[in-house]
């Protein structure tokens, strides 16, 4: 697999952060700390792939999104956390897990300051959840934070829902419409189809083989993990080719 993302071992877990059925934890490295999503946790390792997958694409169309990394979680890892429901986690969260750097300072942006954000980004953000079928961006989740004037996608798990029964993927499936009427940027619908066009223009069968062929194998939970990577970019390459993606 060319290209591969980092991987670090995790050395402590220093603390929980409960967020509904996703539970990450950061974790101390010998390269700082990390928030590290865990395979153990209820939504599994698919929303591990989607993560690293959306994250990739993001980038590629000029959004930021936290630098990823691979997290090796050894068995019996010592936590500051006394919660047993954590140790319960972190022990079915063994091997490779999904880190991503610590943005320290950072906050969540409210929905109230939605409306502020500048149009065409906001457009763009709209039309990457359209492209990877992203329902987790709503005004009581934003799912965005706030670093020195900067904002980050953050929280890409509940993406490419596809991805967790391959035997109801049909031929239409990729042109399926995303429903936007509870998006956070909900209003920047006609910004997203230009924003749309410049994507499909930046992001090709290579950029979209490139960003899955980061992901691990022992997240894709497959005995032939390169076909599985060749059904996702084919679903992908397909949704790129449809019109008009968003209803």
């Amino acid at each position: 697999m060319s290209d591969a993302l980092p991987v670090l071992v995790a050395r402590r877990v220093l603390r929980g952060d409960r967020r509904g059925s996703s539970w990450p934890v950061v974790v101390a490295t010998d390269f700082g700390h990390y928030m590290t999503k865990l395979r153990g946790a209820a939504q599994g390792a698919r929303a591990l792939v989607s993560e690293i997958i959306v994250g990739e694409i993001a980038e590629s169309i000029g959004l930021q999104v936290p630098e990823r990394c691979v997290v090796e979680l050894p068995p019996g890892i010592s936590c500051d956390d006394p919660n047993d429901e954590l140790r319960d986690l972190l022990d079915r969260s063994h091997g490779e897990n999904v880190g991503f750097e610590f943005l320290e300072g950072a906050r969540d942006l409210q929905a109230s300051e939605a409306s502020g954000v500048n149009p065409a980004w906001a457009a763009r953000v709209l039309w990457l959840d359209a492209f990877v079928q992203n329902v987790d961006r709503t005004s009581r989740n934003t799912n965005i934070m706030v670093r020195r004037g900067k904002y980050w996608l953050i929280d890409h798990g509940v993406a490419l829902p596809f991805h967790h029964d391959w035997s109801a993927v049909r031929e239409t499936s990729p042109a399926r419409a995303y429903d936007a009427s509870r998006h956070l940027f909900a209003w920047g619908r006609e910004g997203a189809d230009a924003a749309g066009a410049g994507a499909s223009r930046t992001i090709t069968r290579e950029t979209l083989s490139a960003a899955v062929s980061r992901v691990p194998d022992s997240l894709l939970g497959d005995d032939d993990p390169e076909r599985r990577r060749a059904a996702y970019v084919a679903y992908l390459v397909k949704r790129l080719r449809a019109s008009p993606l968003l209803q």
